[in-house]
């Protein structure tokens, strides 16, 4: 597996770039706006292809990277399903799955820092976003923090993972890069409480000051979605309601390109064929199923919440396969609007 730990040291940020191998798939957990070009750079040098963005939850003290790598290499942006970003392409719920070629890692939802915070593990490894440091935990006094929620997250969720595995966190402040579940039980002062309500005292009287970032950090990173309005400008976009209309047309081919834990939860449009998103690059290509199927009819693309279908149009266009649009806001639109769903 490749693995790099990778570091911003105005927010005191760590960023995690994770793939099976070299010209594999790769992910990136709580990228820094800052740091894109580095974070595109290193994938290169690795031949690295980025398919998804990751942030553990909505970050007060920096802007996200997300938005600006998803533009750069259209990535899937991942959130956990509780984020209030504006728009994310994928949202996980704990017990999910977050997958690329050859790695897969177990959603935690770990609420408590905030409202969205989600922690990420594999075997051998856990990325804990805020909620667990090292000899520390994240503050719970802002952004729907809850100190009751993050002692259930802490003692009852990431403490439960065999005591060698290895704790990354999103953030370090001392020049600790890594620890593990059995250190942190044993050496951080924060755990060493008798029962929750030590816990909640201890949290609720930190008297921290603000992060520097907040008042900038916190709105831009609740507006991070694909502006959709550009492609819909140029007549590449259909609202949810007409689209329930194309339904059983023959000349109408309905692309769903979500993954199979979606479809599975969120249900699917009748009809619709099943091509994921991260599959759309060979499928384009020459010899690819979308370029035969877009010679004989119109291929509507839709994903969850429009994002990845509205990239997916752009992509089309640009490989010359021009019978194609998608539905503006993704398969909640098309809900929204009364359209049928298979279970």
């Amino acid at each position: 597996m490749i693995f790099r730990q990778l570091f911003d040291s105005v927010s005191g940020t760590y960023s995690y770039l994770i793939a099976s191998r070299r010209g594999a798939e790769a992910l990136i957990i709580d990228p820094v706006l800052e740091k894109v070009d580095r974070y595109i750079q290193l994938m290169n040098d690795l031949d690295l292809r980025l398919v998804k963005a990751v942030d553990t939850h909505l970050h007060a003290d920096h802007v996200t990277g997300l938005g600006a790598l998803r533009d750069r290499t259209r990535c899937i942006t991942v959130m956990g399903e509780n984020t209030k970003a504006d728009v994310v392409s994928m949202r996980l719920a704990d017990g999910d799955k977050l997958d690329i070629e050859g790695v897969s890692l177990n959603v935690i939802y770990t609420p408590g820092h905030t409202d969205d915070s989600y922690s990420f593990a594999l075997d051998d490894r856990v990325f804990t976003g805020d909620t667990l440091l090292i000899r520390g935990t994240g503050r719970t006094d802002f952004q729907n923090g809850d100190a009751r929620a993050q002692y259930d997250s802490i003692f009852n969720r990431l403490l439960k993972l065999p005591n060698d595995t290895l704790v990354y966190p999103a953030h370090d402040y001392k020049g600790d890069t890594v620890s593990t579940i059995g250190e942190e039980k044993r050496c951080n002062p924060r755990l060493q409480v008798k029962c929750v309500d030590e816990y909640v005292e201890l949290m609720n009287n930190l008297k921290l000051p603000n992060p520097k970032m907040m008042d900038v950090a916190v709105p831009a990173n609740m507006r991070i979605g694909l502006a959709q309005d550009a492609v819909a400008q140029r007549g590449w976009a259909v609202l949810a309601g007409d689209a329930v209309e194309l339904l059983g047309r023959p000349e109408i081919a309905l692309v769903d390109l979500r993954e199979k834990s979606e479809r599975e939860r969120h249900g699917t449009i009748p009809g619709a064929l099943h091509e994921p998103y991260p599959k759309l690059r060979d499928n384009l290509g020459t010899g690819g199923l979308l370029r035969a199927l877009g010679t004989s009819r119109r291929i509507v693309f839709y994903c969850a919440y429009g994002e990845r279908s509205a990239m997916a149009v752009q992509a089309a266009q640009e490989a010359g396969i021009t019978s194609v649009c998608h539905i503006q806001g993704g398969i909640a639109a098309w809900k929204a609007a009364g359209g049928p769903i298979e279970q």
